[in-house]
């Protein structure tokens, strides 16, 4: 129903944060490592899915395409639900859950609270083959969604004084974690990093 929100975040916790969009405050569930990116009073795109239950509506955000449909796929598992796929995504980035998935390593996903054996093992029988494509088919959206603005970060911190050998790592890392922000949101980044 919603594709994505873009928006300052408002508000932010390990669990959820507080997307401003346009004078509406969207609350989304989000895993850990989307928290580690988010920073307050910056402007990002969640991708967002959204779970309609009998006594909620609950909205989940998550900074990239493929982290989405790796959600979407573990909560199509028998005995997976969302809060469950959440906590798989806040102990496993999804290059590592499709590596421990395509591996078939039950211990590694049997560390997470509240995945016993069975439910691993059902994990990694139900999504090995669609895992891989997931991966597959965002590598290259995410790699070259962002050059432009990339470029333009690159441009402002060589006349900021800083060489460009430096600089470019530094925004390169900034626009692979998240892929979506703005010249302005990556320049400021940057200059914390530098």
């Amino acid at each position: 129903m919603y594709y994505f929100l873009e928006g300052t975040v408002e508000y932010l916790q390990p669990t959820q944060c507080v997307l401003n969009v346009n004078g509406v405050g969207w609350q989304l569930q989000i895993s850990v490592f989307t928290f580690e990116k988010l920073v307050v009073g910056q402007k990002f795109r969640l991708f967002t899915h959204l779970i309609v239950r009998e006594d909620a509506h609950v909205l989940y955000g998550f900074l990239s395409e493929s982290e989405r449909e790796i959600f979407q796929q573990l909560i199509s598992v028998s005995g997976v639900g969302a809060n469950t796929a959440r906590l798989i995504l806040s102990h496993l980035r999804v290059d590592e859950l499709v590596e421990v998935i395509a591996s078939g390593n039950v211990n590694r996903l049997k560390a997470v609270k509240g995945i016993g054996a069975k439910t691993a093992e059902r994990l990694i029988i139900d999504l090995r083959d669609k895992v891989a494509s997931i991966t597959e088919n965002y590598a290259v959206k995410s790699t070259t969604s962002n050059t432009k603005a990339a470029k333009d970060a690159l441009s402002a911190l060589e006349v900021l004084g800083y060489p460009r050998p430096v600089a470019s790592k530094v925004v390169d890392k900034i626009v692979q974690e998240n892929p979506f922000l703005d010249v302005e949101s990556i320049i400021k980044l940057a200059l914390k990093n530098l």
